[in-house]
């Protein structure tokens, strides 16, 4: 008879045991279906192992975007002076601990790995399980429901990731479509001079910009820029910009104090958050001179009469400071021939597989053996060499060139 009570009973408890399982169960599924926060989902695992199951200690680790942190725990301070990611990393399946292990793992009893893919997404440390009774069956739904938890916030995660990406690539899209519309698609070949150029921006879309800007038959002018950073901010920068230019341009008689009222009106924008480096030129193809400003730009190259002449007189960078000290316009007389090569540090920075640049003394030397060409031609052969000399290697940054020549 004591038996037949003693069988009912733990029975009873053992039915007991699994409507408390099947309960917590609906709780935690009907929870991530109504798509309880991370937080949320923490605090019901630590109720759950505390009040339901009488664990005493538990630390639960999870990974994300910035590494393994310690998302909910009982009875638990974390050590600071502890790295518990290669601790953990070497369990790929329930452990028991022992004597001898770390004594970060002191007072614990078992480590619950959960692996996605074969990648670990979380671990859980438990011990002091009050209940010794029927001890297998409740570490196997602790490891049930810590698989659960650990699989809904790694969904949670990638979801995340899975947003964060799609809307990055919008902005990518739309900044694409921004930069598109501001660099001409067109550049004009004429009796007295042409201008052709080259733009390949980093993964669809950079911050280099160049355009060219008509005064009348005999007289215009052309710029090449780098715009800090990235994406919608520094298209919506060089759209800004762009306008500034346009209309700034025709407003002053000298370079000088063109780039002196473009630099005000770029820091109103940016308050130095951003900068641009800028080289603007004007050409008059009645005097043949050439006139310009560079703006803290990598210096383009002006090939005349079988030398070369770096561009690089003028001012700091644009949007940098709220006023331009010192702004120094050049003036120069041009010959029949000349060529004017302005270009990004995309260019020179270029890697090949040695992990050597393209330099400036290989850029100076393809325009000391190529200047005659006609622009077109000379862009042409220039883009051929950049294939050829970053072989298989990505382009690392923006490459921009504008090449003029005066005939």
């Amino acid at each position: 008879m004591n038996r037949e009570i003693a069988l009912l009973e733990k029975l009873e408890k053992e039915l007991n045991l699994k409507q408390l399982q099947i309960k917590s169960l609906l709780t935690i599924t009907q929870a991530i279906n109504d798509n309880v926060s991370a937080e949320g989902l923490f605090n019901m695992y630590k109720s759950f192992l505390s009040w339901e199951m009488g664990i005493e200690k538990m630390a639960l680790f999870v990974i994300d975007d910035n590494g393994w942190h310690c998302t909910t725990a009982i009875n638990f301070t974390m050590d600071n002076s502890v790295d518990y990611q290669p601790l953990l990393s070497r369990f790929k399946r329930m452990y028991t601990i022992k004597p001898g292990d770390h004594d970060a793992f002191s007072g614990f009893d078992i480590i619950i790995p959960v692996f996605h893919k074969e990648i670990p997404i979380a671990y859980a440390i438990i011990g002091g399980i009050k209940e010794k009774e029927d001890l297998y069956n409740k570490i196997q739904f602790i490891t049930t429901i810590t698989n659960i938890i650990a699989v809904a916030i790694e969904n949670k995660r990638l979801f995340k990731k899975q947003i964060e990406q799609e809307r990055y690539k919008r902005e990518m899209e739309l900044a694409s479509q921004v930069q598109q519309m501001l660099i001409p698609e067109h550049l004009p070949v004429e009796k007295n001079f042409a201008l052709s150029k080259i733009y390949k921006p980093h993964y669809n879309i950079g911050g280099d910009y160049l355009d060219f800007i008509r005064f009348d038959a005999d007289r215009f002018a052309f710029c090449i820029a780098d715009i800090s950073g990235k994406g919608v901010a520094a298209a919506l920068l060089m759209a800004n910009f762009q306008a500034m230019i346009q209309s700034l341009i025709f407003q002053y008689r000298d370079l000088e104090t063109f780039v002196f009222a473009l630099n005000q009106s770029v820091y109103r924008i940016t308050r130095s958050d951003r900068y641009i480096t800028f080289f603007v030129a004007e050409i008059d193809t009645r005097n043949h001179t050439l006139k310009y400003v560079n703006a803290g730009h990598f210096p383009p190259i002006l090939s005349m009469n079988g030398t070369l002449m770096r561009l690089d007189k003028g001012c700091s960078f644009i949007g940098a400071f709220e006023k331009l000290d010192h702004i120094h316009e050049v003036k120069i007389d041009l010959k029949p021939g000349a060529t004017i090569v302005s270009f990004t540090d995309g260019l020179p920075d270029l890697k090949n597989s040695g992990d050597e640049y393209f330099g400036d003394k290989y850029l100076e030397n393809f325009v000391r053996e190529n200047g005659r060409l006609d622009p077109e031609e000379f862009n042409s052969k220039l883009l051929g060499e950049i294939d050829k000399y970053r072989g298989d290697e990505e382009i690392a940054d923006d490459i921009a060139v504008l090449t003029c020549k005066i005939y």
